[in-house]
């Protein structure tokens, strides 16, 4: 899943930061944190390289992980039993997971790099961690998430996005 880090790909969350307040999807997650808790939230986070065609997220997994996007672009699909595909594409300032993170049921569908990515995990285990430690940010962060979830679901196109 996980790209290793090349020497050249450099990470700071200012670049995730500036990726959320400059992105124009309707399903954008706007967090309202200052700098030093975007840091604090950092400290729980893995940032990860991704290359064209790797995939994220399979469906059917059991993972909890939610995946902040940096930059690049993601497909989200999904077969049904009929043979039909689903697709949703998911940009920079957005996130991938949040079906999964909120309702522990596997993976709703898969997700791949349709270019280059950086992207930003947060486990579940991770955020219990934060949630116990400095619990505004976990409290925002979940409705922010929350936010998400219910744009995509009310959103028909979107709705694949929802892992």
């Amino acid at each position: 899943m996980n790209a290793p880090l090349s020497s050249s790909v450099r990470f700071d969350i200012q670049g995730l930061v500036n990726a959320m307040a400059h992105s124009h999807a309707s399903d954008a997650l706007r967090c309202q944190f200052t700098p030093q808790q975007w840091e604090v939230l950092a400290g729980y986070m893995q940032p990860f390289a991704m290359q064209q065609g790797q995939s994220l997220i399979e469906r059917g997994a059991a993972d909890q992980t939610l995946y902040f996007i940096e930059s690049g672009t993601l497909s989200v699909h999904y077969e049904d039993g009929k043979g039909r595909v689903r697709l949703a594409m998911v940009a920079a300032g957005t996130v991938l997971g949040e079906g999964a993170f909120f309702s522990r049921l596997p993976r709703s569908a898969t997700a791949q790099a349709t270019n280059t990515c950086k992207v930003w995990c947060l486990t579940a285990l991770r955020f219990k961690e934060l949630a116990n430690r400095h619990s505004l940010i976990a409290l925002e962060l979940c409705l922010a998430m929350g936010g998400v979830l219910a744009k995509r679901l009310y959103n028909r196109s979107k709705r694949v996005a929802v892992t």
